[in-house]
């Protein structure tokens, strides 16, 4: 299903601050349709990433789910939660209805560090993502795996689960794109090398995913 054009519009404007992005459009057009149509589909999208990449991977996630640039007030986006809470809480509903917010489901393998640790020391540390997935998983979810040089293996044995499970895979990474550039259905490779300076771009790009995915169902 199409995007909104308020929401392609989104892509347009990061070009126009990072033009060196242009070279992305096209990948990042689809990636913004992937992760819209997941969600209109009534699935998630799961984030994974190494080092800075973890913490970009759990930065997405905390702007999903939650609002971001808009409001998102359950009252207009979820009136069937609103008359649930009036009938069951009803001495809560206005605190509910003045800070709860319409979410975009989203969840990050890198932030559970009792499971990561313990898959790590009991079995294979490479797979631990790939295990997260294989639990969390369901046909029809968006993986977006983020690895700089594109050749984590971490990320690389979670991308091949999500082939496996028939999970869309988004890869987000630099220029050359690695062996990640190769196992999934989309990547991003932003024009750079060295991984600060793909880092630098990996973070208006995700911004950019969040603020065009809350336009799509909130704007």
């Amino acid at each position: 299903m199409k995007i909104k054009d308020t929401t392609r519009q989104k892509i347009y404007d990061l070009i126009e601050r990072y033009p060196a992005l242009e070279v992305c459009e096209e990948s990042l057009t689809k990636t913004v349709e992937a992760i819209c149509n997941g969600f209109r589909a009534g699935n998630k999208l799961i984030t994974c990433g190494n080092g800075g990449s973890a913490a970009d991977a759990m930065h997405i996630v905390g702007e999903l789910m939650k609002g971001f640039l808009l409001q998102r007030e359950i009252e207009k986006f979820n009136p069937e939660f609103v008359r649930r809470a009036g009938e069951l809480f009803p001495n809560d509903l206005n605190y509910f209805k003045a800070n709860l917010q319409s979410a975009l489901p989203a969840v990050s393998l890198v932030a559970e560090t009792a499971l990561y640790s313990a898959f790590a020391n009991d079995r294979a540390p490479d797979l631990s993502f790939a295990q997260q997935l294989f639990g969390l998983g369901r046909p029809g979810d968006v993986l977006l795996a983020i690895s700089t040089s594109g050749n984590s293996e971490n990320v690389i044995f979670a991308a091949e689960t999500a082939k496996i499970m028939g999970i869309t895979s988004i890869a987000l990474t630099g220029r050359r794109g690695g062996r990640l550039k190769h196992l999934s259905d989309i990547t991003v490779c932003v024009p750079a090398d060295s991984s600060y300076t793909i880092q630098e771009y990996h973070l208006p790009i995700y911004h950019m995913l969040c603020i065009a995915a809350e336009n799509e169902f909130f704007g």
